[in-house]
């Protein structure tokens, strides 16, 4: 493998993965702006994916009843409570109707008790890296890159072996506890197959989840973050829509309200596989060193022993 496989700027991953005629590369952009937490896309997900129930999981921090991505959760809502005085500068009351309306005691709106109360709802999927680790490291090419840009995983194909868990920058992909395969988000390979939009982009109601060609989808998201700008949500910005970030880029960007930590997301990650080359080449550095020691170790005692027999014979 080459550095620019691994990290960098890559136009074209389904071309670079072996797909020559490959279509426009699919995405998600999720305007967190319109999210308005009904959790349709996590229901619709589950069902067209026939993805097992994995309980509710109610921590009595949150409304939220899942947490967070995993085997058995492909799409999470996320639910952020913001509970403080508005900063000066910052206008709260734009945020509301950004967001669906909501009222003086809705999202955006004040809490009655002289501060400002507002509902931070996301919905999280795997990113699709234009890098990713997943694929890299997988030993038996379960996940594989399809036309579309995506990454999928082969769920019969997969040993179970959790390579993949680890180099995930984001924590998505996880192993089910009952045989210990992998699995995540495949963006509905089988309805792009068909000409279909993934489940949970058509069960959206507010359009918050959308789908398309990914190059399209990043100009209306910039569109979209100037159009926020301009009714004064200053702090709308776009996470993981940069071709030149640590991970080449997301296949599934974000326009968030506030720092990505707060929803839970890495604020720079980077393609966990970015160093093998270099690490590689270290590693062959010091291994020839060791070699080249322990041949030097070896050969001086011989050297010195020779060297010794030589002056006896001469000196007879």
């Amino acid at each position: 493998m080459t550095d620019h496989l691994l990290s960098g700027v890559e136009p074209d991953p389904a071309g670079d993965a072996g797909h020559p005629d490959a279509p426009p590369r699919a995405g998600f952009f999720t305007d967190t702006s319109v999210c308005i937490g009904c959790k349709a896309c996590e229901v619709a997900c589950k069902e067209w994916n026939a993805i097992p129930e994995d309980g509710l999981s109610l921590t009595g921090m949150s409304y939220d009843n899942t947490q967070g991505l995993g085997a058995s959760t492909w799409r999470h809502v996320a639910f952020v409570e913001q509970a403080a005085p508005s900063p000066e500068g910052r206008t709260e009351l734009p945020l509301a109707d950004a967001q669906g309306g909501g009222g003086p005691d809705g999202p955006g709106g004040s809490n009655g008790a002289g501060g400002d109360l507002r509902w931070l709802m996301a919905s999280d999927v795997c990113k699709h890296c234009t890098h990713a680790a997943c694929l890299d490291v997988c030993p038996t090419g379960s996940l594989f890159r399809t036309e579309f840009g995506t990454v999928v995983v082969q769920e019969d194909i997969c040993n179970g072996c959790g390579y993949c868990v680890p180099a995930c920058p984001y924590g998505v992909i996880e192993q089910r506890p009952s045989d210990g395969r992998a699995f995540k988000c495949t963006m509905c390979y089988d309805r792009l197959g068909a000409g279909q939009e993934p489940a949970c982009a058509k069960a959206c109601p507010t359009d918050s989840i959308q789908f398309g060609p990914l190059d399209e989808l990043r100009e209306r998201a910039a569109l979209r973050v100037d159009q926020l700008h301009a009714a004064g949500v200053t702090d709308a910005r776009l996470y993981g829509h940069e071709p030149t970030d640590g991970v080449g880029g997301d296949g599934a960007f974000f326009l968030l309200l506030d720092e990505p930590e707060v929803y839970g997301l890495p604020p720079d990650p980077v393609v966990t596989t970015r160093d093998l080359p270099a690490m590689w080449r270290h590693a062959g550095a010091a291994a020839l060193s060791l070699i080249g020691g322990a041949a030097l170790s070896f050969a001086v005692p011989a050297l010195k022993h020779l060297a010794g027999t030589t002056g006896r014979k001469g000196r007879r």
